[in-house]
């Protein structure tokens, strides 16, 4: 391994360096720490990454700490020993740490703010600093924001995602936006989940469970080189992504059976370089249609799963979507056209959700993404092609009932309107429809749920619940009902875990099959996380899903 390799990996996995190190490294190392600019103390053992940005008015870090890789470090920060800072944290203004606090990537303690008077623009503000305060033993999770002023007692643990505004006691699980105690930690779970407004609820018991378990279920489904969905199953492309997925909603990291470089590595490496899509493994890609992009196939869904996988490791495709770059217009109108809306909504859902993905992709490699005018199209044509009846797209039958229509309008608008930020029409329209639907025992009766039916009926009900808000005394529309429907399933969902292995996917040909594995775990993982926001419960599960299933738009019109 050559120096420039050997120091990226020091700066990513600096726990390393201490038994890793040749002599030079820590030569060099030293000489790093003795250039830090600022009234700067470093104590023994440790290490500050040569890519952290560290430019501190004083600095004070005790014996066997570290800053990793990307770290951003000004004003004082103070830390007692054994303390880490893990790449991309962010750490400003006045900050304390006591001993053998942990900070997860990306997590951001802010010991400064502005002021906000009105007499002057915000720029202009004078800063306030009241400080930071982490005690002892605390572990902050990833992608975490503390905020001025804040004290975190002794062994606190923040649950991943978490915006901490107020103190925490000592003991304290803390999670959400705002984040609040969910339970304490020498308490046993069973005395927190009895006592009445607290919450440890049977939500955060799920949680944490779901949490402690995943790395082991990730072990689990690693055979050594790959991902499979389950022991035994072949390697899919889909399984490395729905391990990440995993990963980054209960560890708030990379998978642990590889770095999160080689991660990336590997996803990045599987996509064609010509057509910009990612066959499945073993598999040649098809011949692409007339229009240059393909109408059906594993390579659609790759599209969103390996394209969010690497969103969530803070990379991207390296190449574009060819048939979606070069396709005009004219020609997307006619595709949609032809699309099989009569027999076969769900698909051409599929379709619209792979395409609308890729041109997000595209459109964020730069403005030549896709051809001007053709997401313009695209919206146009579904704006003017839905059921006013219905806010849907496609026809019912007798033999399926609206099971494809509403599958393809999840599909459909999870790509189109929900990605891009845009409304859906007739929101009340698409609540009717869907608990028309959710009525239909053939799909939802005793034993027949699978993932991806409830799925599809959960998020296209908090899309329009989002969409239609609430009224004066608090409700949205038909919003009791829909409250009455979460909570049954989620009541049922929560049975569905299997202790150690995960979630199944569900009864039935479609699917993989009710066996407990990747995605089955990747997809009721989401679904819980709907029906908790839709009953106003999601903070107590101190996660939030941040890829294809993600809440928030991916862009913004």
């Amino acid at each position: 391994m050559d120096r420039d390799q050997s120091v990226r990996r020091f700066d990513h996995c600096p726990w390393l360096f201490a038994e890793g190190a040749t002599e030079e490294q820590r030569a060099a190392q030293l000489g790093r720490q003795q250039a830090i600019d600022g009234d700067s103390d470093i104590g023994e053992q440790c290490y500050v990454a040569e890519s952290a940005a560290v430019f501190p008015d004083r600095l004070r870090l005790g014996d066997n700490s570290y800053i990793a890789a990307h770290a951003y470090v000004t004003g004082t920060l103070t830390t007692g020993s054994d303390c880490s800072l893990n790449p991309f944290t962010t750490v400003r203004g006045n900050v304390t740490l006591g001993n053998g606090v942990r900070i997860g990537a990306h997590t951001s303690l802010l010991g400064f703010n502005h002021s906000m008077a009105p007499d002057r623009p915000v720029f202009q503000q004078p800063l306030t600093s009241k400080g930071i305060t982490v005690g002892d033993d605390v572990w902050i999770g990833s992608h975490v924001v503390v905020m001025d002023g804040v004290t975190i007692g002794d062994h606190c643990v923040i649950g991943a995602g978490a915006v901490v505004t107020k103190d925490l006691p000592a003991w304290t699980v803390a999670a959400g936006n705002p984040a609040r105690p969910l339970r304490n930690r020498l308490e046993p779970k069973a005395v927190a989940a009895a006592r009445p407004g607290h919450g440890g609820d049977r939500l955060t018991r799920f949680a944490d469970d779901a949490r402690a378990q995943a790395a082991d279920l990730l072990t689990l489904c690693w055979d050594g080189d790959v991902y499979v969905d389950r022991p035994g199953a072949a390697p899919t492309v889909r399984a490395h992504c729905d391990a990440v997925e995993i990963a980054d909603l209960l560890l708030g990291t990379a998978p642990e059976q590889l770095t999160a470089d080689e991660h990336v590595k590997r996803l990045a490496a599987l996509q064609d370089p010509r057509t910009g899509l990612v066959p499945e493994f073993g598999d040649p890609l098809p011949a692409a249609d007339a229009d240059g992009f393909f109408g059906e196939g594993s390579e659609l869904y790759h599209v969103l799963s390996v394209g969010y996988a690497l969103d969530l490791l803070g990379e991207s495709f390296p190449h574009p979507v060819r048939g979606v770059r070069e396709m005009t217009a004219r020609q997307l109108v006619a595709r949609l056209e032809h699309l099989p809306w009569q027999d076969g909504a769900w698909g051409a859902g599929a379709w619209i959700d792979s395409w609308a993905t890729a041109a997000h992709w595209n459109l964020r490699q730069g403005d030549n993404g896709v051809i001007p005018g053709t997401v313009e199209a695209l919206f146009g044509w579904l704006l003017t092609h839905a059921d006013p009846w219905t806010g849907m797209w496609g026809t019912p039958s007798p033999e399926a009932g609206r099971l494809q229509v509403v599958n393809g309008y999840y599909r459909l608008t999870r790509g189109s309107f929900a990605q891009f930020g845009l409304p859906v029409p007739h929101p009340e329209r698409v609540v009717d429809a869907v608990l028309d639907h959710a009525r239909d025992a053939r799909y939802f009766g005793a034993g027949q749920e699978n993932a991806c039916n409830v799925l599809d009926v959960a998020h296209p009900l908090w899309l329009c619940t989002q969409q239609l808000g609430t009224s004066t005394n608090g409700d949205s529309y038909r919003s009791a009902e829909i409250r009455t429907w979460a909570e049954r399933q989620l009541a049922a969902t929560l049975l569905r875990w299997q202790d150690g292995q995960g979630f199944g996917f569900g009864p039935g040909a479609t699917g993989p099959g009710p066996e407990p594995g990747l995605q089955g775990t990747e997809m009721w993982l989401t679904i819980v996380w709907l029906l908790a926001d839709l009953l106003g419960r999601c903070d107590t599960l101190g996660y939030r899903p941040r890829g294809v299933h993600r809440p928030e738009p991916a862009r913004r019109p």
